[in-house]
């Protein structure tokens, strides 16, 4: 199955996109910019040039994800994207507006940078948004460190990103917040352009109400995002928990019937839209030469028996991903099953992240720790158990490990989607491998049915399910497969577009509607 026919691609999805803007401006707003500026010297990629005359400056361009899927739709709009310029090189590049035209080969739309100090850095990123909101979110309390000097970084980011925005848009734009980052933005934004549609879309998961009042900030929180036309979470339960959170802390109105609140004289609808992947790109990768060639190398250099069974685990090195959970399930699993030792090797592709946070530092560490562990106990001369690697690899390196793996283990311990599932579902272009899944991944809602589902506190349930998965005949992994490619092809990023600005136009057309039945202030 194709993108093409689900009937969503990136051009029907820049249609849909379009109708809805009509002659307003587009403005997309993220932490992270979907083009980086960086000097030659300082870039380890191999970025392409910008073109600039001695050469020294590359570009670092989106290579998969959302920024990947939203850059087309982008290119087709022409409007403007607002983020954080975090490439050293990126103010050489601006004009006196701090925006520069991307792409840089055939410009299409503006990159507005915003601009944050090394404080803000700290503070607001990974101070309040990522040692407040996301342990917040991922319902780890104990790991918040709630100071007073983050919040007050995250609102003044915050208000720097507003002003950007209001900088760049007209009197009516089309405002879309991404994630976590700026969930005070949308309000600054609203009481300078009331006639603005705004939307935001939350991509991790939002907690029930009892979690989220440990948070001081949890009614400013509130009062930014019900500032937008349109709150987007992965799935339904997000949303309930919202509505829950909304009627506990706020005086606010909540029509569970309609799934709106009316708060400060405007209507917010709380919708769900269950993210997806490139699908077919993903299989176009599994199946490239790149992929072939990769494979082969890494399989070589890392004594991989061609024989033996492959279990592959590819994710950040966070801890809400599960990955220590993992390692002791498959210890478990080699411990009672001694017939699978120098059978199966599990490959374990970690991406440092938040290096400098406590927290993550600490994990680095353990997660380490236990990969020595499990290879001392279990390796031989001619095994290695575990596979570790924190090195860069192409996304044809990764898809080549999602196709050849005999399972897919994503068993993060909490997930808003997570988008290595579908990934990893989608790379099955040869001998179908099965997705061993977390029960408390939002991707369960969408491939619970077919996966193995594991609790990955379950260490003993979980060593078991993995012996289960091992033991699925070549026709029941067929045919699991092939009902899970059906949902990711169906469900994928573009179909996520094309249903988020959908439902965005409905919301606008009955918000106009409204707008123009009402009195005016000149009417008797």
């Amino acid at each position: 199955m194709t993108a093409n026919e689900t009937g969503a691609t990136a051009e029907s999805a820049a249609e849909t996109v379009a109708s809805l803007c009509d002659d307003r401006e587009l403005v997309v707003v993220s932490n992270r910019q979907p083009y980086s500026h960086n000097y030659a010297d300082a870039d380890e990629n191999g970025a392409a040039s910008a073109g600039t005359a001695d050469g020294s400056v590359t570009v670092d361009r989106p290579a998969g994800g959302l920024t990947a899927s939203l850059d087309p739709v982008m290119q087709a709009v022409e409007g403007t994207w607002v983020a954080w310029g975090d490439g050293d090189a990126d103010r050489e590049v601006v004009g006196p507006d701090d925006a520069v035209a991307v792409p840089p080969e055939d410009p299409a739309y503006d990159l507005r940078r915003v601009w944050l100090t090394d404080e803000q850095v700290e503070r607001y990123y990974r101070g309040y948004s990522n040692r407040v909101l996301w342990p917040l979110c991922h319902l780890d309390t104990a790991k918040m460190d709630a100071r007073e000097s983050f919040w007050r970084a995250y609102r003044e980011t915050n208000a720097d990103f507003a002003e950007a925005v209001l900088s760049a848009a007209d009197a009516d734009p089309v405002v879309w917040f991404q994630d976590y980052h700026l969930s005070l933005a949308p309000r600054w934004v609203r009481e300078d352009r009331p006639e603005a549609f705004l939307m935001h879309f939350w991509h991790i998961p939002w907690p029930s109400r009892d979690v989220f009042r440990t948070c001081p900030q949890a009614e400013a929180l509130l009062d930014g995002l019900l500032a937008n036309d349109l709150v987007g979470f992965h799935t339904d339960d997000y949303c309930r928990n919202f509505l829950d959170c909304v009627e506990a802390e706020t005086d606010a109105r909540v029509d569970r019937a309609s799934g709106s609140v009316s708060y400060r004289g405007h209507r917010t609808f709380v919708r769900s839209f269950p993210l997806g992947v490139d699908a077919a790109r993903q299989a176009d990768l599994a199946e490239s030469d790149a992929a072939d060639e990769w494979w082969a190398q890494f399989r070589e250099t890392r004594g991989i028996d061609p024989s033996d069974a492959l279990a592959v685990g590819v994710e950040r090195l966070d801890y809400t991903k599960g990955i220590e959970e993992r390692l002791a399930a498959l210890e478990r699993f080699w411990t009672e099953n001694p017939e699978w030792r120098g059978e199966l090797t599990y490959v374990q592709k970690g991406t440092e992240s938040r290096s400098g946070i406590p927290a993550y530092d600490a994990l680095q560490d353990r997660v380490a720790a236990a990969v020595d562990r499990v290879n001392d106990r279990f390796g031989t001369d001619d095994w290695t158990p575990v596979i570790y690697t924190t090195d860069h690899l192409p996304e044809a390196g990764i898809a080549a490990l999602y196709r050849e793996a005999d399972l897919g283990l994503v068993t993060p311990v909490r997930d808003g989607m997570n988008l290595v599932a579908k990934e990893f579902v989608a790379a099955q272009t040869r001998d179908p491998g099965v997705l061993v899944l977390s029960e408390l991944a939002g991707a369960t809602e969408q491939l619970g049915d077919e996966a193995v589902l594991v609790h990955p506190h379950d260490t003993a349930g979980f060593a078991d399910a993995v012996g289960e998965a091992l033991s699925l005949s070549r026709a029941e992994r067929r045919r699991r497969v092939a009902d899970l490619q059906r949902e990711v092809h169906a469900e994928d990023v573009y179909e996520w577009l094309e249903s988020t600005f959908e439902t965005a136009a409905a919301v606008d057309r009955g918000r106009r509607s409204l707008q123009r039945s009402r009195p005016s202030p000149t009417d008797d």
